[in-house]
């Protein structure tokens, strides 16, 4: 009930068939495989050229500001 049976997708399978029949079903399939690796292919590509940045380092008047938000964060903390 509500669930679909392997003889509703056997015969959604051969109306397919029928409509666009084998031929154009492969190349379907074959361009869709194609279109998968070049996309794999592009993020892979994508990361390898971005380069790895260090982390900016903190001027001192953002090391100070930094450690007065923590000062305050640990006051709040406290009972």
């Amino acid at each position: 009930m509500g669930g679909i049976s392997i003889w509703q997708l056997l015969i959604v399978l051969g109306i397919v068939l029928l409509l666009f029949g084998t031929k154009r079903l492969r190349n379907i399939g074959s361009d869709l495989g194609g279109a998968i690796k070049g996309f794999k292919k592009a993020v892979g590509d994508e990361e390898k050229n971005e380069p790895h940045r260090e982390p900016e380092k903190l001027g001192a008047a953002q090391h100070r500001s930094a450690e007065d938000h923590n000062d305050k964060v640990k006051e709040k903390q406290q009972p």
